[in-house]
This record gives C-alpha cells, sequence and structure tokens, in this order.
C-alpha cells in the first residue's frame, strides 16, 4: 500500500475462490464429450441426481447421519458423560431453526454436502449476539470469498426461507463444511464428479430399455425393395407406413406390396447385455460415494455377519462424515469453552438384536465394566436399588494380591491351621479363670472350673455356685 493508501484507507478487496472459469460451476457437474454444453447435452446435477443408484447413495447417507441424536458430554475423571445443555444453547438444541427439527436440518446438512461438496450453515444472532436459529443455506446462494490480508468471508445472497439478505459475513458467523477439497482447501467436490459419466450411462441405459419395451420389446427395421425406386415414392412409403404401423398402430398386420421386405435391425436386450452394463454403472456410483453396494440392492448381501458389514459401512463411508460434524459442532457453537463437546450417537446407527444385545451387557455387568443400572437404562429399563456399583465375584483376586501370595516360599500352602490355634489357645487362657472361688466376680463368657468339671459363665454374677449362672462344658475337667 502506497503513503495514500495508508494515509487515507482503502476499500477493502476480495478474491472469489469459487469460479465457473475455473470448473468449479456446480451447476454443471460435467460434459459427456468436448462442446456438450454448447449442443444442450451437459450433465447437469439434476440428471445426475435422478439416477437411481445416486439417489439411493444420497437418500442412505444423508437418512443414516439424520437418524443420529447429537448428545452434549463433559469430561469428568477422565471420561466422556452426558452433560446438560448450557443455557446459551437451549434455545437451538429444542429445534435448530423454525421449519426444520434436528432430523431434517441434519438431513439436509448432509444431502447439500453430497450433491454439491459444500453446506453452508449460518449462525443467525438475536439483539444480545446470542444464535438463536442455525439454518443450512443453498448453495447456490454463497460465494467463499478471502481478503488481501488471507481472512477468509463469505458473500450471501437474499433468500426469504433463510431470511438472508445480500451481505458479506466474516467466517466466524459460517459454518462450513466440506469434502474433496481437490483444488482449493474452501472448495468441496460432490463425489457425482466421479461418477458423472457413469450416471449418465446408467440414464442412457434406462432411457433406451423404456423405449425398447415400448415397442413390445421388438427394434426398428427397414423396408428393402426388390429393385430401384424414386425419392417420392419412398418418401410416400415412408409416411404411410409410420401413420399405420407406429404408435397406437403398433403390432398390426402390414400388408407390403411390390415385393417389399421387412428387415429389423438394432441390438436385442440379451445382445446389448444390459442389465450387466446397468449394474456396472450402479458398482460405479456406489464405489465414488463409498457404499457398500448391497446397502443399495444392486448385489446380494455378502456371507457373515449383518452387524459387521454394518461397521465397515459406518467405518468407509459415514464415519469421516460424522467426526467432521462433530468437530464442526464443537468450533462452530464454541462448545469447548462452555465445557462441552457434542456427540453423534451411533448406538442408534448400529443396533443389535435382542439376544445379542443381552449377551453383551452381560458380559459387561460379570466384568464388572456395567453397572446393572447402566445396562438397565440401555435396554429401556427404570434403574432399580443397589444398581448403581460394579459387581464381581469375591473368588476374583487381584494381580497385587497374588503377587504377594507367590512371593512365598510354599504359595500353596495351608497356613489357616497354625494362624488360628495360637489365637485360640491364647483366647482359651484368657478366659479361664481357674478354680470357682464364692468371693470373686465373673463375667459373662469366663471358664472355671468346680468339683473337677469346667464350667462356661452364662452372665455377670458372684457368690455361691448356682447352675443358673454356670453352665457345663466338660466332665471332670483337671
Amino acid at each position: 500500500m502506497g503513503i495514500l493508501g495508508k494515509l487515507f484507507g482503502r476499500k477493502k478487496s476480495y478474491q472469489t475462490v469459487q469460479s465457473g472459469s475455473n470448473g468449479w460451476n456446480p451447476m454443471f457437474v460435467n460434459e459427456p464429450y468436448s462442446g456438450a454444453w454448447q449442443k444442450g447435452d451437459e450433465l447437469t446435477l439434476k440428471d445426475n441426481a435422478s439416477f437411481y443408484a445416486v439417489f439411493s447413495c444420497v437418500s442412505l447417507i444423508s437418512k443414516d447421519i439424520g437418524k443420529l441424536p447429537i448428545l452434549l458430554k463433559k469430561e469428568q475423571q477422565g471420561v466422556k458423560v452426558l452433560a446438560q445443555t448450557p443455557p446459551d444453547l437451549q434455545r437451538i438444541w429444542a429445534k435448530p431453526n423454525n421449519y426444520q427439527n434436528w432430523q431434517q436440518f441434519q438431513e439436509n446438512w448432509t444431502t447439500s454436502l453430497l450433491l454439491r461438496g459444500n453446506t453452508y450453515v449460518f449462525k443467525q444472532r438475536d439483539v444480545f449476539g446470542k444464535i438463536m436459529r442455525l439454518v443450512v443455506l443453498n448453495p447456490d446462494l454463497v460465494t467463499p470469498l478471502v481478503d488481501d490480508n488471507g481472512n477468509v468471508f463469505y458473500q450471501l445472497s437474499n433468500d426469504n426461507l433463510s431470511q438472508t439478505s445480500s451481505s458479506i459475513v466474516p467466517a466466524s458467523e459460517i459454518i462450513h463444511d466440506r469434502i474433496n477439497c481437490f483444488y482449493h482447501p474452501l472448495v468441496g467436490l460432490t463425489p457425482i464428479m466421479a461418477c458423472a459419466a457413469a450416471s449418465a450411462q446408467g440414464l442412457s441405459i434406462l432411457e433406451n430399455a423404456k423405449n425398447f419395451f415400448k415397442n413390445s420389446s421388438r427394434p426398428g427395421g427397414i423396408l428393402i425393395a426388390p429393385g430401384p425406386i424414386d425419392k417420392d415414392k419412398a418418401q410416400d412409403i415412408q409416411n404411410r407406413w409410420n401413420q399405420k404401423y407406429s404408435g397406437a398402430g403398433f403390432g398390426t398386420t402390414a400388408v407390403v406390396g411390390d415385393k417389399m421386405q421387412y428387415t429389423p435391425i438394432g441390438i436385442s436386450a440379451s445382445d446389448s447385455q444390459l442389465i450387466e452394463q446397468l449394474g456396472m454403472s450402479a458398482s460405479i456410483v456406489a464405489t465414488a460415494f463409498n457404499v457398500p453396494p448391497f446397502k443399495i440392492g444392486i448385489k446380494d448381501i455378502p456371507g457373515g455377519k449383518v452387524s459387521d458389514h454394518n461397521e465397515i459401512y459406518y467405518s468407509d463411508c459415514l464415519q469421516s462424515y460424522i467426526e467432521a460434524r462433530e468437530n464442526l459442532l464443537d468450533d462452530g457453537l464454541g462448545l469447548i469453552s462452555l465445557g462441552v463437546e457434542a456427540f453423534l450417537d451411533i448406538d442408534v446407527l448400529i443396533r443389535m438384536d435382542s439376544g445379542s444385545k443381552i449377551a453383551y451387557f452381560k458380559d459387561g455387568i460379570g466384568s464388572a465394566i456395567f453397572t446393572p443400572n447402566e445396562a438397565r437404562q440401555k435396554l429401556g429399563y427404570l434403574p432399580v436399588a443397589g444398581g448403581d456399583s460394579p459387581l464381581i465375584q469375591q473368588q476374583n483376586y487381584s494381580l497385587e494380591a497374588l503377587a504377594k501370595r507367590d512371593a512365598k516360599d510354599d504359595p500353596f500352602a495351608n497356613t489357616s491351621a497354625t494362624t488360628n490355634q495360637p489365637s485360640a489357645e491364647k483366647t482359651l487362657r484368657t478366659l479361664y479363670k481357674g478354680v470357682f472361688k464364692a468371693d470373686s466376680q465373673y463375667k459373662k463368657g469366663d471358664l472355671v472350673t468346680n468339683k473337677g468339671s469346667l464350667w462356661h459363665c452364662e452372665k455377670d454374677c458372684s457368690g455361691e455356685f448356682d447352675h443358673q449362672n454356670f453352665k457345663l462344658c466338660a466332665k471332670e475337667w483337671s
């Protein structure tokens, strides 16, 4: 900046990072051949999304993530436990905006991410600066900008639904989720970029199949004359043939004169391997979205446990979206500063059958990992008294105790008899008070001898010997 610029300042300039001239325009995904756009034959987002494999992948992923509740947790003794919603977030945590619940909001978030590569969530604030609404913006109405100092801004356009007006807002007001940032850190690319040709091929196959079966599964053909005919006669024959035997007249009996012969042309469905080609197109789409083919019905479920296949689907496809959303919510809503973190509850996604679930909690309780009440809560039962403490069988010893035992010369020697005997002998000597004397004071539990027998004192007493106060233990004691 020159001297005058430093003295008087200058208007801030922005660089647009998303541009159709750079090939990132989301409205036109791909050209199947050079010049297709000029001929109106480009592959638009609408075209590709209408292919059943693309539709199934986007619908499956968005619905699976949409059904995951968002939990707030805090750290307690090194463990993440459920936390109360901070007062500043209670309004949006009950409902993100006036037209969506959290499930719809998350599905909208995921759909925008998959179809456009970018999701823009605008944080609308009240007069006190607190967040009152979260809205997913239309990607067509948002453009990322970068100023001269590298700061990120977003250009918003008018949108009645989200109540946004034409303005430039700083990055702190936008939660920007993006995937496949191959060309620019602020510009994500939809997986459709990788499977546009496959989806176009699939749509062509379906369109051809529709026309094929609309023609009663018969291809077109030609009329062959035995000799030359002039142009006018050929045109007349063609017009009459199309008028009588195409459309509603297809399948009627044709009467052909002048020794003309009808010869069908075209490729049958079996010759073109329609089903195999269509399956290949769908498999390519599933690969681009990292969705196992059996999840969208294009292949049979492979052998093994269904839970294992769902784990693969989670780790290969969903986990990155879930982890990114948790981090974006933590950062975008300032949850860390409030002492909490956001977690999507994947227990809803990976549900076990009742038998496996009972066995899982049974093993956990037996290993003192879960308390009975924790397991009951997961199964939908109320807590019971005494169920808040982990349980363990008493014959289990700590490693420290076993190490002390093994350190002895004979770890397996029975020491109970030798240790108890001196204690018992000492106790008898303490309780024995000698020969009974009438002038002595005796207490309950004392042992005395009287006339050669051993007697036990039943209660505190003194004076003459009384059988009510003493009970015979052994006769002829010496």
